[in-house]
């Protein structure tokens, strides 16, 4: 649902676009009735914003004549690395706010820009290309989002509703120790009252979040982000990996990172444990690693690299 506040700054939006708008149209367009349009104006006058009414059949709301709102005052710098942000954080898929959201933030901040500099920075959005693939995020409620956050900064248990993965709904309470943003995902970790355990959310999935009185202390070195990692690592998959590589912890996370993998080191050996829903992506891994391994299990890896063996053969043998 949309907030109040996002409301008054739509009809914000719109008496700026210029012309006189009636109430039954700002009503129209902003989703609400004529008498909560009339509330809305209210609140921008309160703000000092001179919103000027007009009588008779054809009246209805319109800004003052040259009323501008003032210009966003930041330097080449400052205006550069905001926008480069939104831009590369949308495509990159680790802004997980809406698309929609996105989209405004920046078309609002480059209409605000001092004429100078607009057009500079327009040309470098204009020519700017990108080696790596955009990538989709699951944006999550931003009201839950910032609900949240703020319960974890206070250390307030938070009531949650959920909607696990398999479509399952749960109430529950949560002593919140970390948020964490991973790979287009906000995810929520600390201690949940249903297992008892301390488990880690996605906050996507998040269907209404609510303060509780009370506060509480998260454990001495705890690490959100690490915590987060090994329940994505930990998470069920079709398929169970075990893999003894004659190399280090280190060497291994270089191509296993710890989002996908988790090690226990034996001497010499390290064993890579992952659960995946497929098998394909593996196989190139450990030929990129190039370190003597076993697989122990399943017995569809060992077909699939032996597999990529063979077809690496038959194209080094093939004739030019």
């Amino acid at each position: 649902m949309t907030r109040p506040i996002a409301r008054v700054l739509a009809l914000l939006e719109i008496l700026q676009g210029g012309g006189t708008h009636t109430v039954a149209d700002l009503a129209e367009r902003l989703d609400v009735d004529d008498r909560t349009v009339r509330r809305y104006v209210e609140r921008l006058l309160d703000l000092d914003i001179p919103v000027r009414s007009t009588r008779g059949r054809y009246g209805g709301y319109r800004l003052a004549p040259g009323y501008r709102m003032p210009p966003l005052m930041l330097s080449d710098e400052e205006a550069l690395a905001v926008l480069l942000g939104l831009v590369t954080g949308r495509r990159s898929g680790q802004i997980t706010t809406s698309v929609a959201a996105v989209e405004s933030a920046i078309a609002k901040v480059r209409r605000v820009l001092p004429t100078t500099l607009s057009p500079r920075l327009d040309a470098l959005l204009e020519v700017t290309d990108f080696t790596a693939p955009a990538k989709p995020a699951l944006p999550a409620d931003a009201d839950v989002l910032l609900t949240v956050a703020l319960a974890t900064r206070d250390r307030h248990p938070i009531a949650l509703a959920y909607l696990a993965g398999h479509g399952g709904a749960s109430d529950r309470v949560v002593h919140p120790y970390g948020v964490v943003a991973h790979s287009g995902r906000w995810y929520l970790t600390g201690h949940d009252s249903v297992s008892g355990e301390v488990r880690t959310f996605r906050v996507d999935r998040i269907t209404a979040a609510a303060p509780r009185a009370g506060t509480f202390d998260v454990p001495a070195g705890f690490d959100p982000g690490r915590q987060v990692l090994a329940s994505i690592a930990g998470a069920p998959h079709r398929h169970e990996v075990s893999v003894r590589i004659r190399s280090t912890a280190g060497e291994i996370r270089a191509v296993f990172p710890s989002a996908i993998a988790s090690l226990e080191e034996d001497g010499p050996w390290t064993r890579v444990r992952i659960r995946a829903e497929n098998l394909d992506w593996i196989p190139p891994l450990l030929a990129r690693l190039d370190r003597p391994f076993v697989v122990e299990q399943p017995d569809e890896l060992r077909d699939l690299i032996r597999a990529l063996a063979e077809r690496l053969i038959a194209n080094t043998n093939r004739e030019r």
